[in-house]
């Protein structure tokens, strides 16, 4: 069921922006009393490494007192947004149109959106039910999204992406922005990239996430990890890795295209299992 919100109902930090929406039609539940609110935003068009990312980054903050917000977009909106109910944490939407389903945007993720509801989330809009999805839509939902959150993570995104309007807005507001670093060579790294170097906090894990968020980080006695949780591709590095060697001659015997290994070696430095020393790859544990 689809009802408006009082004024005093808004989430507290949206209360604080200097243009709060006049309303609010909410579906589902308001974020849960006490949780730190982490909107992610990041590009449509995302890649592989994008992706793991993600849904690592989200997996990692399973049991934390955090809600995820996104804007149910595809690309990495929904991957976010999917992580957050496989990891059991609370997911909130905020689509650029009303949250009826014969309008909801885009159409092919009326499911998703039951779904987030379903999982105890909620769906929120400042436009009328039946309002359809408008270009000059998006950068209005993105305020909400930047003002209500105590901080925004951009995962992919150009240097023209509607994305950095998110990260823009929230600084403005005094929010806390970070930023996942890409592939040198990829476009979608343009964004992150530009950030980081504007001041924006550098997100390699989900302890990276806590800090940002003023929560306790979870490293300060680290574990091996586990590498029955790996992927195949990951594995493939792995097994290579009995004795240290170049990374092009991991890339190269791997047999991966480029692209791929760099992604997956990039990946399983961030997760602390391999490190790069005088020019050779080698395991850490």
């Amino acid at each position: 069921m689809i009802r408006a919100l009082k004024p005093e109902e808004y989430p507290e930090l949206l209360k604080e922006i200097p243009e709060p929406p006049k309303q609010l039609r909410l579906e589902g539940n308001l974020p849960t009393p006490g949780n730190k609110l982490l909107a992610i935003v990041g590009s449509r068009k995302y890649s592989t490494y994008g992706r793991e990312m993600c849904e690592m980054l989200v997996a990692g903050l399973a049991g934390a007192p955090v809600t995820i917000v996104s804007g149910l977009a595809l690309g990495i909106d929904s991957i976010a947004h999917r992580a957050a109910m496989r990891a059991g944490l609370q997911t909130i939407a905020l689509p650029g149109s009303g949250i009826d389903r014969k309008v909801i945007h885009p159409r092919s993720h009326a499911g998703l959106a039951d779904e987030i509801v379903a999982s105890g989330g909620g769906l929120l809009s400042e436009y009328d039910d039946l309002m359809p999805a408008g270009v000059w839509a998006f950068p209005r939902r993105n305020r909400i999204m930047a003002g209500m959150c105590h901080a925004t993570l951009v995962i992919e995104a150009d240097k023209r992406s509607g994305t950095l309007i998110t990260s823009r807005l929230a600084t403005e507001y005094n929010r806390d922005v970070g930023a996942v670093p890409g592939q040198a060579y990829s476009s979608t790294s343009d964004g992150p990239h530009m950030l980081i170097r504007l001041g924006a906090a550098l997100v390699r894990d989900h302890n990276d996430i806590l800090e940002l968020l003023g929560l306790p980080r979870h490293d300060e006695h680290p574990t091996l990890a586990d590498v029955k949780g790996l992927t195949g591709e990951e594995k493939i590095f792995i097994k290579l890795l009995e004795r240290p060697a170049p990374r092009d001659e991991l890339i190269r015997k791997s047999k991966l295209d480029t692209g791929t290994a760099s992604a997956v070696l990039s990946l399983l430095e961030i997760k602390g299992l391999i490190a790069e020393e005088l020019g050779e790859v080698r395991k850490t544990f």
